[in-house]
């Protein structure tokens, strides 16, 4: 009996995230001990965790999918890879944290104790088969996320940032419960997603279609889609950066993953249905955020646009429904870590200088500062899409399996909105490396004298150095990374299930 309790509830599925929970309870105590302590202590403790779940990770890569807890996690491919950039992308921003938290004031130990709570909810979402779990993985990250935004106390625009995103992330977790009640009830009492997706195929009830709106509000929500939008530009603007970044990258994957575990594996009768929604969204997403971004003067609020925009392209591998377009989606949020995390990178190291994120302040930056100047032009590149950056690479492969798949529309959408997102992502370029010494800002005239031998300022060099490094020649090894993200959804039991349902609709 004791032995089929604990095959059934298979706890080594979630070793990688106790790692993560060992060291964020670390922090929490060396921060009781001082902040000297603290200091002193943090960062080696979030290193050892987050690399420890790295590794693990890689452990569990190909390994036997079995159910854990009862059915409320799945360890597949899926979500290691999935898992894998969620605690990449926090390393990273905390890499990117520490100069910026200690010239705050703020507690440093607090600080990585939330962000890896955050990571927590989000590294669990992306494997959560059930329901209540998936809710409970969505409010820790959310709620910890809340914190995040709000963290600088003293700053008013962090404060109404935290504000904004508590009122609108509360009212998407109320439409996410009244959707789960729902299918709850269609599915005779079970809260599986693979029960509620059987019980789906025999369901023709209207009750149906309005818990698919009301789950696809709250995924389309957390991959800041339009037109659930509107807490994206203004959060990013007043959030402390290294918290945008996390926001930008591990929350986006986190949501990604759930779209595709809760509407492939669970809505899979209805795809004719949220395909066309996902049609519908990506083409607005597309071209409001990259529309939108050519009038922003702010560089957060800029990459806040690009991230709406970003979004559409991905959601063009989620409508394909192929092997292909999964496996796009995956090598995509994989290349975004490391070009938008390194243009926040810049960002902060910019920030820390001048104060200072308007673009016209980056106006002759070439002059003083040329590692800043040449990170942020190839990671603005990439993003556009210029070869042979890594972006390019991950956008050429969602863009084949949308042609593949005759998503003619999105396919042409997508090349017209990565013109213009070049185009704006060129001006900013432009207006580092093209203005003469005496067209220079102001702020960049009184730039000081770059002191890399700062406390924090070398884990901050290091994190920009390797991502920008990823991204210049990330594009010669795209084929592995490729073949990678489709052994991600090669392993994963309910997309080669959908797959398999596909062909033989096709068939018939």
């Amino acid at each position: 009996m004791v032995a089929d309790i604990g095959l059934q509830l298979n706890a080594a599925a979630i070793a990688p995230e106790t790692a993560v929970l060992l060291a964020l309870v670390g922090c929490l105590l060396v921060d009781l001990a001082g902040e000297r302590t603290a200091s002193r202590w943090v960062p080696p403790i979030c290193y050892v965790g987050l690399g420890s779940s790295l590794v693990l990770l890689a452990l569990q890569w190909n390994g036997a999918a079995e159910p854990s807890f009862l059915g409320a996690f799945l360890a597949d491919n899926l979500a290691i890879a999935f898992r894998a950039v969620v605690a990449t992308s926090t390393l990273i921003s905390l890499l990117l944290s520490w100069r910026y938290v200690e010239r705050s004031g703020t507690p440093l130990g607090e600080y990585a104790a939330i962000l890896l709570a955050a990571t927590l909810g989000g590294m669990f979402l992306c494997g959560a088969t059930d329901l209540v779990s998936i809710f409970i993985s969505l409010e820790t990250l959310s709620v910890a996320s809340y914190l995040l935004s709000g963290y600088m106390k003293r700053d008013a625009r962090s404060s109404e940032a935290a504000l904004k995103y508590l009122l609108v992330g509360s009212a998407a977790a109320a439409v996410f419960l009244y959707g789960a009640s729902l299918l709850y009830g269609l599915s005779g009492g079970n809260s599986g997603l693979e029960a509620i997706g059987v019980a789906l195929t025999t369901s023709s009830a209207p009750i149906a279609a309005l818990s698919l709106v009301f789950v696809l509000s709250t995924v389309a929500f957390k991959i800041a889609a339009v037109p659930f939008h509107q807490w994206t530009p203004d959060v990013y603007e007043g959030s402390p950066t290294p918290v945008v970044a996390f926001l930008s990258v591990g929350s986006k994957a986190a949501g990604f993953a759930l779209a595709l575990r809760i509407l492939v594996g669970c809505f899979d009768s209805f795809d004719v249905q949220w395909k066309f929604l996902f049609t519908v969204l990506a083409l607005l997403s597309m071209v409001l955020g990259n529309v939108v971004a050519l009038a922003q003067t702010s560089m957060k609020r800029m990459l806040a646009y690009s991230s709406i925009g970003q979004a559409g392209f991905v959601m063009i591998g989620l409508v394909c429904g192929t092997e292909d377009g999964f496996s796009a989606m995956v090598l995509y949020m994989a290349a975004y870590l490391f070009m938008n995390l390194g243009a926040f990178a810049c960002i902060i190291l910019f920030s820390l200088r001048t104060g200072s994120d308007r673009i016209a302040d980056y106006a002759g930056l070439y002059q003083k500062d040329p590692l800043i100047t040449l990170g942020l032009s190839l990671c603005l590149l990439s993003l556009g899409g210029i070869p042979p950056m890594l972006g390019f690479f991950g956008k050429i492969y969602l863009f084949f399996a949308g042609w593949a798949d005759q998503q003619y529309l999105l396919v042409i959408v997508g090349l017209v909105t990565s013109v213009v997102s070049i185009y704006y992502y060129i001006s900013v370029i432009k207006m580092m490396v093209v203005k003469e010494s005496q067209e220079a800002s102001d702020v960049v005239k009184a730039y000081p004298p770059i002191q890399w031998n700062l406390a924090g300022m070398q884990p901050l060099r290091a994190a920009l150095v390797s991502c920008v490094v990823v991204t210049a020649i990330g594009g010669i090894l795209s084929s592995p990374l490729f073949d990678w993200a489709s052994a991600a959804v090669a392993g994963t039991p309910i997309l080669q299930a959908a797959l398999a349902n596909a062909h033989a609709a096709v068939v018939s």
